[in-house]
């Protein structure tokens, strides 16, 4: 039996080896339902979204994998790849996507790894013991074109995700980037963005006579991006 010194170590290492924001996505190779992938290789030049779901034909789900389905134009739109993920064969993925849309019309066309040795839900920390030992929480990864992890968010069995803010971060974090700006509590896509603080007394003193932006005070302006 282990004593308290060493779980305790062992919990460290374990919580060391998730993945972070920052962190260049960890590689792999798994089968999915559009074949075998290699992460370095999938989506170049692409956003991804990867997320795992705790089982296939289990209610919530359905509803969440729906979701992406129904907004996979979206997604499309915004040059980023879906991949999902679960612990299971891919015959049961294959036979869920085939029920759903014969139940529903909605059509899974996305791959989906079937990770049956739980070797990629372990590299991503999906399992986490206190809240079940061998299904995948419902973990959301959004890794840029570069395979750098950006966002990471963890919801719990039994609480679905918000596709509505899936896809608000997603735009956030692109045209972050792209415009080298922040975004403020609730932005969306259309909103004033944040202009980054001044660094110098000369750029605040520039900042303090500049009528092109929506200054608050020098640390706090904010921009129409039109």
């Amino acid at each position: 039996m282990k004593n308290l010194k060493e779980l305790i170590m062992e919990e460290q290492n374990n919580v060391a080896m998730m993945p972070r924001i920052g962190d260049m996505a960890p590689d792999f190779t798994a089968i999915t339902t559009k074949g075998n992938i290699k992460l370095s290789e999938f989506a170049k030049d692409k956003w991804i979204v990867m997320f795992s779901h705790p089982a296939d034909f289990t209610p919530v789900c359905t509803t969440e994998m729906s979701g992406f389905a129904e907004r996979k134009s979206e997604f499309d739109a915004l040059n980023t790849e879906l991949l999902g993920l679960s612990i299971d064969s891919i015959h049961s993925h294959l036979a869920w996507v085939n029920n759903v849309k014969e139940k529903t019309g909605v059509y899974f066309d996305f791959p989906i790894i079937a990770d049956l040795d739980m070797k990629v839900s372990k590299l991503y920390g999906m399992l986490q013991p206190n809240e079940h030992e061998t299904a995948a929480v419902r973990a959301v990864f959004f890794i840029d074109p570069a395979k750098k992890i950006r966002l990471i968010m963890y919801y719990p069995l039994n609480v679905g995700r918000n596709m509505d803010e899936i896809i608000r971060v997603l735009e956030a974090l692109q045209t972050s980037d792209k415009y080298k700006v922040a975004m403020p509590l609730n932005w969306k896509k259309g909103d004033k963005v944040i202009v980054p603080p001044p660094k110098t007394l000369d750029e605040m003193n520039d900042r303090m006579n500049d009528d092109s932006c929506e200054r608050i005070d020098f640390y706090l302006c904010k921009k129409d991006l039109n």
